[in-house]
């Protein structure tokens, strides 16, 4: 059922180590109204804890594929392991943005900037740390990546860290519950009708 008030897209992005994640888990357990995340799929298999339809949508290559030659996503790319896929499915985000609801992406830069061809509209923000060196420093203390894989994580890094300029607001993540604040307030003051 469509409503009378569109959704809106927020799409937020940040390099590896920056805190996104415990951010966004922060700013979902008391969301602002209609706030929906989207959930996305990879060809990836499921980490130990992870649930099908919540963590990510699970897919085989082939399924992976089918959906990408019939336009199913609204972005999808190689990602860090260059053997698997993640995408967003048109079918987490379209409907509810018919229904009015808002829907929350957590995609890397290059796929931002797919969507924000499309969505022009999208509210975007950038999440990242205060430098390099903090950065690093978390990365390093997860205990969990090979120094192969942390240098990997750190080019990538300054990548997308360039591209912070293209979206709408940044946000400094050296306080979570300052950074859940400062998004709640960039969500709050988007739902303020702009002047025609």
């Amino acid at each position: 059922m469509a409503n009378d008030r569109p959704g809106k897209l927020v799409v937020v992005s940040g390099p590896s180590g920056a805190g996104k994640s415990t951010v966004l888990r922060r700013l979902l357990a008391s969301p602002p109204p209609e706030l929906i995340p989207s959930v996305s799929a990879t060809t990836r298999p499921p980490r130990p804890g992870e649930i099908d339809g919540i963590d990510y949508h699970f897919l085989t290559p082939e399924q992976f594929e089918d959906l990408r030659r019939s336009d199913g996503f609204l972005e999808c790319f190689q990602v860090f392991e260059r053997d698997h896929w993640y995408g967003t499915p048109r079918s987490e985000v379209e409907p509810r943005l018919t229904e009015g609801k808002w829907v929350l992406l957590e995609i890397d830069v290059q796929g931002a900037r797919q969507v924000m061809r499309d969505f022009p509209d999208a509210i975007t923000i950038f999440i990242h740390t205060r430098d390099m060196n903090e950065l690093e420093s978390r990365l390093r203390g997860r205990n969990t990546e090979t120094q192969e894989h942390i240098q990997r994580r750190l080019e990538r890094a300054r990548e997308e860290i360039a591209a912070a300029g293209e979206y709408d607001y940044q946000v400094v993540n050296d306080d979570v519950d300052v950074a859940v604040r400062e998004i709640r307030t960039i969500l709050t003051s988007s739902e303020k009708p702009k002047n025609v």
